[in-house]
């Protein structure tokens, strides 16, 4: 590592422009670097994972209990978050009572799991439950008053909402309407007016003091468990029968955190780290058949359970049945399972083909607003396009033109669209979003920072782009300035050992809030190179040592990145990427996911 960058992190490799433009810098500080040091000599591990817990601010003392979380030390008592006493209160009346409960959940993964952690449980109690998905389409996000009507006629004598319902005032206030008491469990942020329900548990209520706001719903839906688990324990029901096994449903917890991109940190870095464990013993029928499809092969990470698992869990809610996903994650029948699966799959396979075309037309769009007036975020949209699958598009015009993105489906008809939006470190777009509906130039909207949703009029559209750009323009320069590659250490092929990955796992799981470790690869000679699958580039890269190590770059073909592996066969290139483990008929075999390439002879000194 050579130069010094601001007096405390140093220039990697003396790279200052890569093939993604970035400079590579040292991840750590010099005050991190002593602490790496303590940790390798405390613990006795290799010195480059000192550096991965350092660089993620893990405190010398807590680096042992780190590396092995526990639910149990991490677990907080779930009355901590306002409204869960009398919420699980009122599901016990419920349960008690023999009242049917139905369950109304939000059509993205996240939704899907935490309507599948309460109906399991509820199951496992022999308390009947109906599960509601609304579709994208025909009725929107959250709840409504028909599908309310439809439950409460159904017989539903309680209703939960999950990952939903905090800003659904008139909804709510047609379920009390017609004698149905509403139980939300929720994690999106809410202003200080709420609608009408017996509770209203969301850690993100700004009367809510427990600090788990970093919580998926699927997490608040976990604890709401707990809590319940423990009111009936109470009230003696678990004096002649066994009580459900509450671990157990953690495989669905670490699949709705990790997808729904919230802070792999405390909690939630204990739910998916056990999580992963209770997939691997595949207790859950659909998730093991929907793995088998996917071609998940060995045990699970979080680079799975986002890019394999949830987009097929996804795959209905976008462009099919939304209800698929949780029958899939409810189902005890191995056929129903297998059949859940393959039909998602196709799914996936036809939302790829849309969102291509839809990419194609949203980049060229794009191409042409960057070249004519570089907007600090870019917004597209068009008649043709599938209101399922904008969210994808959003997040990739994000990740190509380093700036807030958003892609909308119009209603030709209407003249009204409805879009996604995803962000980039350091710019809060759920909060501009909601504040251009107190403004009027929206119809709705809402969101987190990284991520929001949008309905607009499509004469109101330039007005949306003038605000953007007077709203973010100073965050998104700020953002887009600190165009670095943040390395933890420098590692040959040789090195790279499966024994190695295994230590660096206990790190983990790596996501949103705890990042995957960056190593770069130094002169490494590109052996192999070509595309396979999808636009991806696979390598085999080899050291000076006559270590040898095989890579791919994803979705790489048509990019600078790609362009760059592709024309050096043969020849040797500075690499950044991260380790993965490759599982092909029972043999282990690291891998390298490869993010950055920079040419040697460009690199200072």
């Amino acid at each position: 590592m050579t130069g010094m960058d601001e007096g405390t992190r140093r220039t990697v490799l003396g790279v200052v422009r890569s093939a993604g433009e970035r400079i590579w810098q040292e991840r750590l500080d010099r005050r991190q670097a002593s602490v790496a040091m303590a940790i390798t000599q405390r613990l006795g591990v290799p010195e480059v994972v000192g550096r991965v817990l350092a660089g993620r601010d893990v405190p010398l003392d807590a680096a042992t209990e780190f590396l092995d979380p526990t639910i149990k030390s991490l677990m907080p008592d779930p009355s901590v978050v306002q409204d869960m006493e009398a919420g699980a209160a009122r599901a016990a009346d419920a349960i008690l009572a023999g009242d049917e409960i139905a369950v109304f959940g939000d059509y993205d993964v996240d939704g899907a799991t935490s309507s599948a952690v309460l109906s399991r449980y509820f199951s496992a109690l022999g308390v009947s439950c109906r599960i509601h998905i609304p579709d994208r389409i025909t009725e929107g996000y959250g709840p409504n008053g028909p599908a309310i009507r439809a439950l409460k006629d159904a017989g539903a004598g309680l209703l939960i909402c999950v990952d939903c319902g905090s800003t659904s005032f008139e909804a709510l206030e047609e379920a009390a309407a017609v004698g149905l008491e509403t139980l939300v469990i929720d994690h999106h942020q809410v202003g200080e007016a709420l609608p009408r329900a017996y509770a209203l548990i969301n850690p993100n209520r700004q009367d809510d003091l427990s600090g788990l706001g970093h919580l998926a719903a699927v997490g608040v839906a976990f604890l709401f468990v707990v809590a319940l688990n423990r009111e009936l324990r109470r009230r003696g029901v678990f004096r002649q029968r066994r009580e459900p096994d509450l671990l157990a449903l953690l495989d669905l917890v670490a699949v709705g955190t990790v997808c729904d991109v919230v802070p792999l940190k405390g909690l939630n870095r204990a739910f998916v780290r056990k999580g992963l464990l209770a997939l691997h013993a595949r207790g859950n029928i659909g998730l093991a058949a929907l793995c088998d499809i996917a071609r998940v092969n060995g045990p699970a990470t979080p680079y799975h359970l986002g890019f394999l698992i949830g987009p097929r869990i996804n795959a209905g809610g976008r462009i099919g049945d939304a209800a698929l996903g949780a029958r899939l994650l409810t189902t005890l029948d191995g056929d129903e399972a297998r059949s859940i699966s393959e039909t998602l799959e196709r799914l996936n396979g036809e939302r790829q083909a849309i969102e291509a075309i839809m990419l194609e037309e949203a980049d060229a769009a794009a191409l042409i607003a960057v070249e004519r007036n570089d907007p600090p975020v870019l917004v597209s949209g068009s008649d043709g396009w599938h209101p399922g699958v904008v969210g994808l598009v959003a997040s990739r015009l994000k990740e190509r033109y380093r700036r807030p993105a958003f892609a909308i489906a119009f209603d030709e008809r209407r003249g009204v669209g409805t879009g996604s939006g995803r962000s980039i470190p350091g710019v809060d777009l759920g909060g501009a979003v909601r504040k251009a509906v107190d403004l009027g130039i929206l119809e709705k909207g809402g969101g987190h920072a990284m991520a929001a949703g949008l309905t607009v009029a499509r004469d109101r559209m330039t007005e949306l782009e003038e605000f953007f750009r007077a709203e973010l323009s100073d965050e998104v320069a700020a953002a887009r300035a600190g165009n670095t590659l943040k390395v933890d250490g420098v590692l040959t092929a040789s090195a790279a050992s499966v024994d190695l990955l295994h230590l660096l796992e206990d790190a983990g799981p790596f996501g949103a809030g705890h990042s995957e470790p960056v190593f770069a690869f130094p002169a490494h000679r590109v052996k192999f190179a070509d595309v396979v699958g999808k636009g991806h580039v696979r390598l085999t890269l080899g050291d000076g040592a006559g270590g040898s190590l095989k890579a791919i770059a994803f979705k790489a073909e048509q990019t600078p990145l790609g362009e760059m592996l592709l024309s050096k066969r043969g020849q040797t290139l500075h690499l950044a990427g991260s380790l993965s483990l490759d599982t092909w008929q029972g043999r282990e075999q690291v891998q390298v996911r490869v993010i950055d390439a920079a040419d040697p002879r460009t690199c200072r000194p």
